[in-house]
């Protein structure tokens, strides 16, 4: 079994991710940016796979976090195998571009490009040495054909910008065994981002066309699939998992 790094591995759309590989037999990484009272619960939780679960603090707009952050997990068990890009800033207020501050918008770079970059930087010389790893950004729905988000500027840029480097890195490491693909939910808010399939079934969204709301779990499945050793046709390709919304082109 391997280990899986992922930032924001303990709220929102990652903790399912966490989840899932802790119950696959993996070491897992998981990273947190302020909730230490949400991650120290996240531990308890998970208290049969004491041994295989390490969690630390770490900010993604910060380089050196980032480069600290992989030396813990690689201290803590050996190299990764796994890069889950979960974490992404988002600022919710609804703005025009010209209406962003300065910080705001070095704030949706960093987070959400820029720290993929360093990730990538720190730990594909670990993957390559073992001629195996797997990459896992997140985007948006309709990120693949680097749409207008109207109010979201700064966000969309970062994320159509991921969608380039996911599909480069995909074809520059291919050679040593790396795949590297994104996944891009759907409009998945709320209690829904932790939840399971089974309780989104219990719950009729008349919004979305498969008739529930998108969840973690469908996220965490869609990235243990593309993480499995024979799934190493697959890489460079963006995956919307949206219960068909991005058919419709009914988004955001």
């Amino acid at each position: 079994m391997g280990h899986a790094l992922i930032t924001a591995g303990t709220s929102g759309l990652g903790l399912k991710v966490t989840e899932g590989f802790l119950k696959s037999g993996h070491h897992v990484t998981a990273a947190y940016h302020q909730n230490y009272e949400k991650a120290m619960n996240v531990k308890a939780s998970f208290q049969d796979y004491q041994d295989r679960l390490h969690i630390v603090q770490a900010d993604v707009t910060s380089k050196t976090d980032l480069e600290s952050l992989v030396d813990s997990a690689v201290n803590h068990f050996g190299g990764v195998d796994y890069l889950i890009n979960n974490a992404g800033p988002f600022i919710f207020e609804r703005k025009k571009l010209l209406d962003y501050e300065d910080d705001e918008w070095d704030e949706m770079i960093s987070g959400n490009l820029s720290s993929v970059f360093y990730l990538i930087k720190k730990t594909i010389p670990y993957m390559r040495k073992q001629q195996f790893g797997r990459i896992i950004n997140y985007g948006y729905q309709g990120a693949n054909s680097a749409s207008g988000w109207m109010y979201r500027s700064a966000f969309a840029a970062a994320k159509s910008g991921l969608v380039s480097l996911t599909k480069t890195i995909a074809y520059e490491e291919a050679e040593h065994q790396i795949t590297s693909n994104m996944v891009c939910p759907g409009n998945i808010t709320g209690t829904m981002k932790e939840a399971s399939i089974q309780k989104s079934r219990k719950q009729y969204d008349d919004k979305t066309p498969i008739g529930r709301s998108g969840t973690g779990e469908d996220i965490a499945r869609m990235i243990l699939y593309l993480c499995e050793k024979d799934s190493d046709m697959i890489t460079g390709s963006v995956f919307e998992i949206t219960g068909g919304l991005d058919v419709i082109n009914r988004y955001r």
